[in-house]
């Protein structure tokens, strides 16, 4: 660059000069004039080359890209199990708009989160921690600890030019698979499609999308601060379900409506179907409504809505999961989420229209059935450690699902946690977590003991210390 600068200069000075007869003035005012109009192109030069290339430039040309792509950073954010649950088709849009992904193009993702740690109850075998099923399958004793691999994902995204995009998510989770007998059995270590779905939309052209299959339920916020642990809201009311998703979003606001299949469905959805749990009508719905508010250059406030027709607490006593119910039983969810600065805050309160027909057990009737809640509260802190992001939180949840003094009245959960960033998508973390209170679904009010017994136990208490990692590639 700077040579073609003094090539010019020297050319149009000597034109300059064999136009006329110059005198020696006119030849230093001609350089004077030279040298100013060389340090103005010299500072334009160098704000472009610190302004970097365009958003255009960016964006990789269909022309230049091949067979396959990794972009770890996507690949960390769409499968991170802590944010952006129930908006993953708005980040994929996002991504696509922002130039994260190109157009034409196939990304292959994939993410391994081992994690090892220390359990200690106060009652025999009632661990009442719930990133693994808690049941004397997995938990003996009053002391338990392990080093395994909690999950491991592998996601293939297609565009296909600017409109469709396909995802299929593809995990492995034995310690909260549904699958029967101990972690090292073969039925709890099998491999399924999480997520599957294709994605119609551009947000460069309209801010209305729409996807089609198996997909993550839009009812509430669902995201922890916490680096690994969820919050008791996602594990009550997080829902997973074939259906249809349509949605309008633009900068700040966000509207989506999902016809889910009936039934039973994979996680926290049930409508009866010919009061069976047959999955063999779309007559199950939910919709959410949010709007971020700016506030500042890195600051905002997100407050949104949800409700869902048929919730997963409609079944009568005794609880199975993904038995039939009598009829639907809705819920309805508020949440908030405010950045400021490094600092973010958020919570979450989720809680079904009427009582849960399960929590009532006819042989200890003293204790009603109740409705079913769920809520948290969280704050996380995000700074510099050795040049790498770490992050600082704290959050508690509740889950309430009996009246006073009922065994399964409530189950809480304390987390405190520490992660860093040893590369963007690379976090190692550490967690201490208590519990309290010890109110597995199954069989929840009882049922599966002798009458006028039940599983469930109020007092019971759990201390976890957990170590663990999560990386994206």
């Amino acid at each position: 660059m700077g040579s073609s600068i003094k090539r010019a200069a020297f050319t149009l000075l000597f034109t300059s000069i064999g136009t006329h007869a110059a005198t020696p003035a006119d030849i230093e005012e001609r350089l004077d004039q030279l040298a100013k109009q060389n340090e103005s192109l010299k500072e334009r030069v160098a704000q472009l080359e610190e302004a970097g290339p365009s958003p255009a430039d960016k964006k990789p040309a269909k022309s230049e890209q091949g067979i396959v792509h990794t972009n770890h950073s996507y690949s960390y954010d769409i499968l991170d199990p802590t944010t952006n649950i129930t908006r993953r088709q708005e980040l994929i849009l996002s991504q696509k708009k922002e130039s994260g992904i190109g157009s034409n193009a196939l990304y292959l993702s994939g993410a391994v989160t081992p994690i090892a740690d220390y359990q200690k109850s106060n009652t025999e075998s009632k661990f009442g921690y719930l990133m693994r099923h808690p049941t004397e399958n997995n938990q003996r004793t009053k002391t338990v600890s392990e080093a395994v691999i909690h999950s491991a994902q592998i996601a293939l995204t297609a565009t296909v030019g600017d409109w469709v995009t396909t995802y299929v998510e593809i995990l492995y989770d034995p310690q909260q698979s549904f699958g029967s007998g101990t972690l090292t059995d073969l039925n709890r270590n099998q491999v399924q499609v999480r997520r599957g779905y294709v994605l119609l939309g551009d947000l460069e052209a309209t801010p209305v999308y729409a996807s089609l299959g198996k997909m993550d339920v839009p009812f509430g916020l669902m995201d922890t601060v916490n680096p690994f642990t969820a919050s008791t809201v996602w594990h009550a009311f997080g829902g997973l379900a074939y259906g249809l998703n349509t949605g309008i979003k633009t900068d700040s606001f966000s509207l989506r409506l999902m016809g889910i299949q009936g039934g039973a469905q994979f996680r926290a959805a049930n409508v009866p179907v010919d009061n069976s749990n047959v999955p063999s009508k779309l007559n199950n719905y939910a919709a959410d409504i949010s709007y971020t508010f700016p506030l500042g250059e890195s600051s905002h406030w997100l407050i949104g809505s949800s409700y869902i027709k048929g919730s997963p607490y409609c079944q009568g006593f005794p609880v199975v999961h993904f038995e039939a119910c009598e009829e639907e039983n809705g819920a309805y969810d508020i949440y908030t989420q405010l950045h400021i600065g490094n600092w973010e805050v958020q919570g979450e309160y989720a809680k079904t229209q009427d009582e849960w027909p399960g929590t009532f057990n006819p042989t200890i009737p003293e204790f009603d059935a109740s409705k079913v809640t769920s809520w948290d509260l969280g704050t996380r802190y995000t700074t510099a450690l050795g040049g790498k992001k770490s992050q600082f939180s704290l959050e508690f949840s509740r889950f309430v699902a009996g009246p006073d003094g009922a065994e399964w009245e409530k189950q809480d959960q304390w987390v405190l946690g520490f992660a860093s960033f040893v590369t963007p998508s690379a976090k190692l973390f550490v967690e201490a977590i208590r519990t309290e209170g010890y109110a597995p679904l199954n069989f929840i009010s009882g049922g599966n003991l002798g009458p006028g017994a039940t599983h469930s136990v109020a007092d019971a208490h759990s201390n976890i210390l957990m170590i663990g990692a999560n990386v994206a590639y």
